[in-house]
């Protein structure tokens, strides 16, 4: 309980008003101070500390985000309420759509009201809600109360997902039923080539126009469908951007869209958080792993650390053999740089998608600030020829632009490599 300014207000005009007629010898000036004083009095005399009880409720625990969720808020009021606010401290990330900014309300005794507050997430991300503060005046507004309600309500905001048409085709499949082709030979229905017919081969194999044309049996080989293991590598050490528009926002948007698609198409989905701190998920598939990979992408947080750190720290299980490993960085970080090249040393199919820090970066300003600037653009160019030099395909992904873009030019730079190489 505090005293408001109006309290304060109306002592000094009573005293001032008692002064006046002391020392000027004026008695109006006595009887304005008197009333002044007299109200004072009926106020301390009519005190009631209000009791009231709160209570909010969420009507979903999970969202994506740009979705409206409304939160219920119910005052029971054991005494009268003649004068109440409450405010609603908003998380980082929240804008109110509408009740967010309440109205001043009245409640007589022993009466309960519902209010509803329409808010909406500009953002990803795991938030804490339910702390209110309620301001309560006395009928006269001589004191103010205040009443703090700390109810943890935890809400989910997933990233919105971007639909992916294809994505990057790993060089390896694995010995599962899957959607991706393998390049291999084997059953399946994928038309692979026409080969004279031996002994073992099925009969509904056999190729009858092929065979009536050439004189004997001939058959078709196929393509068995198979499914492949993915790897998606965080770069978490470094971020740039304000809190609704940075490079770990659009990591995290886009790792949950390559998540959704392989999973979609019952591959095994890993995820590598690599940064200050490590976190990982084993691949696996199904529905219960994307909320798994969602889950933990919604703690994912950009944590700088001065340790070096290697790919050594990663445990076996999470990089299988054969393995896609698409990394999506900004290619800030020495460490990060070091790890990719390591793992391709190792074997592992890599792929990179480089979230371009420039739209993020201020404007150079000067002879040496641009031609700093103009260096650093140089040695990012030098980076991503020595990544390509070790058949890695890296691909820039602006703001702004549509993931599929970027994931295109990764299949393109490997269908042509590939063909050089051989």
């Amino acid at each position: 309980m505090t005293a408001s300014p109006k309290l304060v207000g109306y002592m000094w005009l009573a005293g001032l008003g008692l002064l006046v007629a002391i020392l000027f010898g004026r008695p109006e000036a006595a009887e304005i101070g008197i009333c002044f004083l007299v109200a004072v009095v009926a106020g301390l005399i009519g005190m009631v500390r209000p009791k009231l009880l709160l209570s909010v409720r969420l009507d979903r625990e999970r969202v994506l985000e740009g979705e409206e969720v409304s939160a219920d808020l119910e005052i029971d009021a054991q005494t009268a309420m003649p004068w109440l606010k409450v405010l609603i401290p908003l998380p980082a990330g929240f804008q109110p759509s509408s009740g967010a900014e309440l109205q001043t309300i009245q409640l007589p005794a022993g009466t309960q009201r519902h209010l509803a507050i329409k808010l909406i997430s500009s953002r990803w991300g795991t938030f804490k809600m339910g702390r209110l503060l309620v301001e309560s005046h006395d009928r006269l507004g001589f004191f103010t109360y205040e009443q703090l309600l700390d109810q943890t309500l935890v809400l989910r905001v997933y990233p919105r997902e971007e639909a992916l048409a294809r994505a990057i085709r790993p060089l390896e499949t694995q010995v599962f039923s899957g959607n991706e082709v393998s390049r291999r030979i084997g059953d399946g229905i994928e038309f692979a080539d026409v080969r004279p017919f031996v002994p073992g081969d099925r009969v509904r194999r056999i190729n009858w126009p092929q065979s009536t044309r050439r004189g004997d049996l001939h058959v078709n080989d196929v393509h068995p469908e198979r499914n492949t293991d993915v790897v998606i590598f965080l770069d978490t050490f470094s971020d740039l951007g304000v809190d609704g528009d940075s490079i770990l926002l659009m990591t995290v948007r886009a790792a949950a869209s390559l998540a959704r698609h392989y999973l979609n198409r019952r591959d095994r989905v890993g995820l590598v958080s690599f940064g200050g701190t490590l976190r990982w998920l084993h691949p696996r598939m199904g529905v219960t792993q994307a909320y798994r990979i969602v889950d933990a992408l919604l703690s994912t947080e950009s944590q700088f650390s001065y340790a070096w750190k290697g790919i050594d720290i990663i445990p076996t299980r999470t990089l299988p053999p054969k393995a896609l490993v698409i990394a999506i960085t900004p290619l800030l970080d020495e460490r990060t740089v070091a790890a990719l090249f390591d793992l391709r040393g190792r074997g592992f199919d890599v792929a990179i998608v480089e979230v371009s820090p420039t739209p993020f970066l201020p404007a150079p300003s000067g002879p040496q600030g641009r031609l700093a600037y103009k260096l650093w653009a140089l040695k990012r160019e030098a980076l991503r020829y020595e990544y390509r030099k070790a058949g890695i395909p890296i691909s820039t992904w602006h703001r702004g632009e549509s993931l599929t873009a970027a994931l295109e030019e990764v299949r393109t730079f490997r269908r042509f490599a590939r063909t050089s190489h051989v």
